[in-house]
């Protein structure tokens, strides 16, 4: 089967090598190889375009269409991947890197002429889709045993549906062996028939899963047939049999058809999150020109990152040019046209410094003939002349065989649900335009209320690094030619994106603790990563200690990130990092709370942590005054936070300047802080702007989108911005938080300074107690306490107030202990459970530890101490004491407890605590945070 300006050849393939390879260590005494390779298969080979002159056909293309069979005999040590288990999976590894290449869709394409488009090639349109549809399974094998096999149990079925290199795996159904799936999957077909539909059922197990069957199918017989729905017999086991649903979807190039195939797809229901899709597209990225340089002077060593949702492709990368050729291509589905768009991003193979940008909607290729582009794009933020080559072809995806009369509309897509009415100020934009062309005297451009900012603005948050210390890192300093070992002076440097941090050097330690913090803005984009590496300071040239890349994707979805991560390109090493990411809240309410927890943070680098993140859309300018003699300016607008500058581009002769710009900032305090606004023509103010960050915080949502008046300027002179707050919320702001929500009055029993309280219902009223509110010293936070918000209580500043008081109790420095006497074992049992607040004497973080006694002690045989914990002001010891001593005689005791820091001299006092036991009932388990008094 062949076009007419191409050729196919059929090759049953069956490769039968004599190859012996042998490797011997003679180190360790061991030999390993390999003496045989066996591999069978069908390869297609087409040999187009058709030429008319020597060597008559443009290019060759191999691929097998189905994944062929691998034989390999191993010897030696290798014997090993002889055994049963490990054979399959030894060779199933080397099957999926054969079939990366060489199975369907994938090809291998030889040009043999110059001038050929070989992503074309190599990934053309597809035949069709088949829409597959998991249904059911019934009478499976029983896999589950129990009592050593002497009852039957039944199985936990799941299946792994493939065809050729596009694999899914269905969920698992628990206990049954007739488990309902409702799943759906689409696979491309490119050769039929030829390509098969290959289903595999296993039982789920804790070791190794139970094999259940598998079925086969030719998807030549669901083009020929449009539909099959039908029960398949399972093979290779004695029972059991699947039900499909398998639909063939043909390509148009009719967007009029876009209508019915999303008919069809909203009455489609599934179990699985998929969603069904309207149309397949295929994106052939061919080369860009006139790049941006890197640093001012480097060629970048450019890769392309292809996006659609959350679907990313990435491009190979070519090195050291700013005019890269990729031709590579890449296939997505799409679920609606109408409201998705194609985003590509150039970057420098760190994938962080980025040569530029394009988002296409994907409605524009609705109306291009063909649904298709093949031109020359401009890329944004790029260099002036920076474009890409692309190849975008659309086709709609129908089911012939679908009655549409019979199809209920049953739901809706997630994009519909999500994607709601967009307002658009383009008209307003035009008739600026016209007025700015000089056209003002025939149409007067109506001002827009909002700005034209996209939803995507304001969605940035920031990633919070805790640069904690690291271990086993490898010695680097030498000494006497090398005979003797040192250690190194290892520092580390952090990028993340165009930013870059570097750690101080710790000096001659393999085990260095650094205790740093750094704070990044991120957006969305896929593709970001933190890049770590580490180095050991020289007098020369530094030596390499290791490196780790994590993407932004991953922490996002984790949203803390406190493990120990394996240094890569070196032989041992590993780096203790806490990561955060802290997304922009609305609520102005916790601000507080959350500077009062920031304050708690403490490095060694003294970093403030933020406690906000600012973002500022600067959209366009109206009115601004012009220069003498009536000379139009060339504004450009320069925007200040505590310290921090940014500049956006300058719009050539205009007093209607429209920037469409953000710009994001780092904001400590929004109570203190303020942005500084200026327009600028060269060195010329034409306007300025001071807006206090406090003013937002009385906002609706933290954000003004307005007008705004500049001063020293024109009369009439004001620009439109979009000023969004976001309060950002760490993990240890919401342990304060949860601290915070269970602090409550003291009552009934006091001693000394300590009270005891009962734990109290949330129903329960707020009392006014003085010695609570205006001495923080006299009190204590119940563990199983809380304190209630009257639903009546709407004015802010109430709410505010009992905020503060809050804030204050928790500022105090506590302990948590339980106390309880055990009558049956004759002993008192004494449990420190925790620290917090602890106040520092030095810019040094304190190593706290607790020592203990019970009073009157003359030979001291009470005494006790806690572990040491390292760099921290919220200790956790959980560690438990016993006193052998008689309820009457622990009823006499005073306990003295003293938290000290054992990195000072002498270990010098932090907090104390005394008390009597006497007036309590220490048959009762008593758990309380205590009040410590400072040194």
């Amino acid at each position: 089967m062949a076009g007419k300006d191409e050729s196919h050849l059929h090759a049953c393939r069956c490769y039968i090598g004599d190859c012996e390879i042998n490797v011997e260590v003679k180190k360790y005494f061991c030999k390993a190889g390999v003496n045989g390779i066996q591999l069978h298969g069908m390869l297609r080979v087409i040999l187009e375009p058709l030429i008319g002159q020597m060597p008559l056909v443009g290019a060759v293309t191999l691929f097998f269409v189905r994944r062929p069979v691998l034989d390999i005999n191993w010897t030696g040590l290798t014997n090993l991947l002889d055994i049963p288990g490990l054979s399959s999976k030894s060779d199933t590894v080397l099957m999926d890197t054969i079939a990366s290449f060489l199975v369907l869709p994938n090809r291998i394409t030889c040009p043999l002429v110059g001038e050929l488009r070989v992503a074309e090639l190599r990934s053309p349109l597809p035949r069709g889709i088949v829409r597959i549809y998991l249904i059911e399974a019934a009478s499976l094998e029983s896999k589950d045993t129990y009592v050593k096999g002497f009852i039957k149990g039944k199985s936990d079925p799941y299946a792994i549906v493939r065809v050729g290199t596009q694999a899914f795996m269905s969920k698992t159904v628990s206990e049954t062996v007739n488990p309902k799936w409702n799943e759906m999957y689409e696979v491309i077909v490119h050769e039929v028939p030829g390509q098969l539909l290959e289903i595999e059922i296993f039982d789920k197990d804790p070791d190794q899963d139970d094999f259940l069957g598998r079925m086969q199918l030719d998807l030549g017989e669901v083009m020929k047939n449009q539909i099959v729905e039908e029960w398949f017999t399972l093979k290779d086991v004695e029972r059991g049999k699947i039900r499909l649903k398998l639909e063939w979807l043909s390509l148009y190039s009719d967007p009029t058809k876009l209508e019915q195939a999303l008919m069809v797809n909203n009455s489609i229901t599934v179990q699985n999150s998929e969603e069904p899709s309207a149309a397949i597209m295929v994106v052939y990225v061919d080369q860009a020109q006139d790049l941006p340089l890197k640093q001012g002077s480097r060629e970048p060593n450019a890769l392309v990152q292809v996006s659609l949702l959350d679907k990313t492709f990435e491009s190979r990368t070519v090195y050291n040019t700013n005019a890269p050729v990729w031709e590579d291509a890449f296939t997505f589905f799409v679920q609606n046209p109408n409201q998705q768009d194609l985003d590509i991003q150039v970057k420098d193979d760190d994938r962080q410094f980025s040569l530029g940008s394009l988002s296409i909607s994907l409605s524009q290729l609705l109306m291009n003939p063909d649904m298709s582009f093949n031109q020359w794009f401009p890329l944004e933020h790029s260099g002036r002349h920076s474009q890409i080559y692309l190849k975008i072809i659309m086709r709609i995806l129908i089911a012939d065989a679908v009655d549409l009369e019979k199809l209920p509309r049953t739901r809706k897509s997630t994009l519909e649900k999500n994607t709601g009415s967009a307002k658009s100020d383009k008209m307003n934009m035009t008739a600026a335009k016209l007025v700015e062309a000089g056209v003002g005297s025939l149409i007067q451009a109506p001002l827009p209320t909002e700005s034209s900012a996209p939803s995507s603005v304001g969605t940035e948050g920031v990633i919070r690094i805790h640069l904690l210390e690291a271990e086993n890192l490898i010695a680097k300093d030498n000494f006497m030619k090398g005979m003797v070992k040192g250690k190194s002076d290892p520092y580390v440097k952090v990028r993340a994106g165009a930013q870059s941090f570097r750690s101080k050097t710790i000096k001659e330690n393999l085990n260095p603790k650094w205790h740093e913090m750094y704070e990044v803005i991120v957006n969305h984009i896929p593709g970001q990563e933190l890049e770590f590496e580490l180095f050991d300071k020289d007098i020369d040239k530094d030596d390499f200690l290791g490196r780790l890349k994590i993407s932004y994707k991953d922490i996002m979805n984790s949203k803390v990130m406190d493990e120990w991560f394996m240094l890569n390109d070196v032989k041992s090493g590993k780096l203790h990092l806490k990561l955060e990411w802290l997304p922009p809240g609305m609520d102005a309410l916790i601000l507080d709370q959350v500077l009062q927890a920031n304050r708690t943070i403490f490095t060694q680098n003294d970093l403030e942590p933020s406690a906000a993140i600012l973002t500022v859309y600067l959209d366009r300018a109206h009115d601004l005054p012009v220069k003498k003699g009536k000379k139009q300016p060339s504004p450009m607008v320069q925007i200040t936070v505590n310290g921090t500058s940014f500049k956006s581009q300058v719009i050539n002769s205009t007093e209607l300047p429209i920037w469409e710009e953000s710009f994001s900032f780092l904001v400590g305090n929004p109570n203190l802080e303020r942005m500084e606004l200026q327009v600028k023509d060269d060195s010329h103010v034409l306007g300025t702007l001071t807006l206090p960050l406090c003013q937002l915080l009385t906002s609706k949502n933290l954000t003004f989108d307005k007008w705004f008046k500049l001063e020293n300027s024109g009369p009439n002179s004001q620009i439109m911005l979009k000023v969004m707050l976001g309060i950002l919320v760490s993990e240890h702001s919401r342990e304060l938080f949860s601290i915070q929500s269970v602090a409550q009055d003291p009552a009934n029993c006091e001693v000394e300074n300590v009270s005891f309280s009962p734990s109290v219902s949330d129903e329960s009223e707020l009392k006014p107690v003085s010695s609570l509110v205006n001495d923080p010293s006299n009190h204590s936070v119940s563990e199983n306490s809380s304190v209630p918000i009257s639903e009546s209580v709407s004015s802010e500043l109430d709410l505010r107030q009992r905020m503060h008081r809050k804030m204050d109790i928790l500022e105090s420095p506590q302990i948590k202990l339980t106390l309880q006497y055990h009558v049956q074992q004759g002993k008192l049992l004494l449990v420190v459970h925790s620290c917090r607040n602890l106040k520092l004497h030095s810019k040094e973080i304190p190593d706290p530890y607790v020592s203990l006694i019970l009073l009157p002690d003359k030979n001291r045989v009470t005494k006790r101490k806690t572990s040491i914990k390292k760099k921290t002001i919220n200790p956790e010891y959980n560690d438990i004491f016993e006193f052998e001593i008689s309820l009457e005689e622990a009823q006499k005791r005073k306990l003295e407890l003293t938290v000290k820091n054992s990195v000072s001299f002498m270990s010098r006092e932090i907090g104390k605590l005394h008390f009597d036991l006497s007036p309590l009932d220490l048959t009762q388990e008593i758990t309380q945070w205590f009040d410590l008094k400072e040194e």
